[in-house]
């Protein structure tokens, strides 16, 4: 009885293959369809995971368990036009770092920061660097690759030396290489010597990370010595004179779950503060983490549901295909029930037929959506990530739209009237 039902099975398969092959070309352009749906999804899922994990990747490089604060200049001072020649005192004070260590026990380590913007030259080559006072400690908060030398080091801080790091991106304009450590870089007036180049920031980083890709590194001793903490800007024939003693703090705390409850005392102590304008900004890349991992849910289901579209209108063409392939065969049908033939063998049949197209499709597509985003990569730089779930979502969908939109002509075709059918020409 099994072995029967075996060879019932086999048959209906060879039958419907069979079917499709007297129609070769009408087989090829309904599989076509399923070919595009299932690539395309494949592709914009691929698209949305690459943009998604590069931005959550640079959120990550920030840090789950930091809290950074940046000094920004009032908006009224921005906005308004009487700051030529006058002094505005802004942003993160020494006492405000002092407050952090005394008040919150959750804080790990605090790395302050001090940034100007400096003309640096290397032997013939000249450029505009942004120079940043900072600690040893920032290069484990912010951690980049060294590619040559070393970084700071807590010795460079207690001597108040000269030593400089270079990133990537500001070593090749200078002309620099693991063959400038040791020489000596001019940097406002001063002079500094090259101890190490690391790896510069992302390009697509735009601000989100606390480098930038034309950094120098010093101690933050030596800059306070040696830059103060008032600057001057001539623009358009006017001068602006700022006051700004730390341009940023990275704070890393002790666990993750203290991130959140310690930037909301942040929060409170510095709106506690006597200035009258809000003169900072307080970034959690825990929260920005988590928004950006929604957005990317969200993100993926857009073009999902976009590129499924595609598939079901390849459901569409199938279904279409198969009632014009029920007329066609609606005498063979007749002498198939006529001698004989149960519903359920139709049936059978066309669903056979309705799988093999969806599957033959499914299994095309998923080659062209495996190399389309490569070639996505390859010619537009563009990151995309291929996830095992994504192929098996899109063949899932392909084989499932098939069989589901093969149902109706496979009923119509086991409901004809076997005398009615005879005698159709």
């Amino acid at each position: 009885m099994i072995e029967w039902r075996e060879n019932r099975t086999w048959r209906n398969i060879r039958v419907g293959l069979k079917s499709l092959m007297l129609h070769k070309l009408r087989s090829f352009l309904t599989v076509l369809g399923v070919v595009f749906g299932v690539s395309s999804v494949i592709a914009m899922l691929s698209v949305g995971e690459g943009a998604g994990a590069q931005a959550m990747e640079q959120i990550r490089q920030l840090g789950a368990q930091n809290i950074i604060i940046d000094s920004i200049k009032p908006i009224d001072e921005e906005r308004s036009g009487s700051t030529a020649g006058r002094l505005i005192d802004y942003g993160i004070r020494y006492e405000d770092v002092q407050r952090i260590v005394e008040t919150f026990e959750t804080v790990h380590r605090l790395v302050p920061v001090k940034t100007l913007r400096q003309d640096g030259r290397l032997r013939t080559r000249e450029m505009e660097l942004r120079l940043v006072g900072t600690t040893h400690e920032w290069f484990d908060l912010v951690q980049r690759p060294v590619l040559a030398g070393r970084v700071l080091s807590a010795e460079d801080n207690r001597r108040a030396a000269n030593p400089v790091v270079l990133t990537e991106h500001g070593a090749r304009r200078l002309l620099a290489g693991a063959h400038t450590i040791g020489e000596i870089l001019r940097i406002g007036g001063h002079h500094y010597e090259v101890i190490g180049i690391i790896q510069s920031a992302d390009e697509e980083a735009d601000g989100r990370t606390p480098d930038a890709r034309v950094d120098a590194y010093i101690p933050i001793e030596t800059a306070r010595h040696r830059y103060g903490d008032i600057s001057v800007r001539i623009q358009a024939g006017s001068r602006e004179i700022e006051r700004v003693e730390l341009h940023q703090l990275i704070i890393q705390l002790d666990r993750i779950e203290d991130v959140e409850p310690t930037a909301a005392g942040l929060e409170a102590m510095f709106a506690q503060r006597p200035s009258s304008q809000t003169d900072y900004r307080i970034r959690v890349p825990l929260a920005l983490l988590r928004q950006a991992e929604a957005t990317q849910r969200t993100f993926n289901i857009v073009l999902g549901s976009i590129a499924g579209i595609s598939l079901l209108v390849g459901g569409i063409g199938i279904m279409n295909i198969m009632l014009a392939s029920v007329t066609e065969r609606t005498r063979e049908i007749g002498i198939r029930r006529a001698i004989g033939a149960r519903r359920r063998q139709i049936i059978a049949q066309f669903l056979v037929e309705t799988a093999a197209l969806s599957t033959l499709g499914g299994i095309i597509g998923l080659a062209f959506g495996f190399a389309t985003p490569l070639l996505i990569t390859f010619f537009t730089g563009m990151p995309t990530i291929i996830t095992v779930w994504s192929l098996v979502l899109a063949l899932g969908i392909s084989m499932g739209i098939g069989i589901l939109f093969g149902i109706y002509p496979a009923m119509r075709a086991a409901q004809l009237d076997p005398i009615t059918a005879l005698r159709h020409e």
